[in-house]
C-alpha cells in the first residue's frame, strides 16, 4: 500500500516537473522575443516615415474593425500584432497611465 502511494507520488512528480520545465521554456522563448523585438525597434528608431521594411520587420498582422457609427462619427477600430510579441493594448495602457 505505501508501495503503491509512493509510486502514485512519484508519477505526479515526474508529471508536474515535466509540467514546469515546458513551462520554463515559453517564459525563456517569450524572453528571447521580447529582445529581440527590442532589438528590431532600436534598429528603426530614427525612422521619420514608416517605410515598407520597417513595416515587414515590426509588424505582422493588422486588422481593422468594422465601421462604428452609433455616435454619428465614423469610427473604426485598428489592432496591429507585432512580430514576435504579438499584440499590445496600447490604448489599455494609455488609460492605466493615466490613471
Amino acid at each position: 500500500m505505501m508501495s503503491k502511494n509512493y509510486t502514485e507520488e512519484q508519477k505526479d512528480l515526474k508529471a508536474e516537473v515535466k509540467g514546469l520545465q515546458q513551462q520554463i521554456h515559453e517564459q525563456e522563448q517569450q524572453a528571447e522575443n521580447i529582445e529581440q523585438f527590442v532589438q528590431r525597434v532600436k534598429r528603426n528608431s530614427t525612422l521619420t516615415e514608416l517605410t515598407p521594411y520597417a513595416l515587414r520587420e515590426l509588424v505582422k498582422a493588422v486588422y481593422v474593425d468594422a465601421p462604428d457609427k452609433s455616435s454619428g462619427k465614423r469610427k473604426q477600430k485598428v489592432h496591429i500584432e507585432y512580430d514576435l510579441v504579438g499584440y499590445i493594448p496600447v490604448d489599455e495602457l494609455l488609460k492605466a497611465e493615466q490613471a
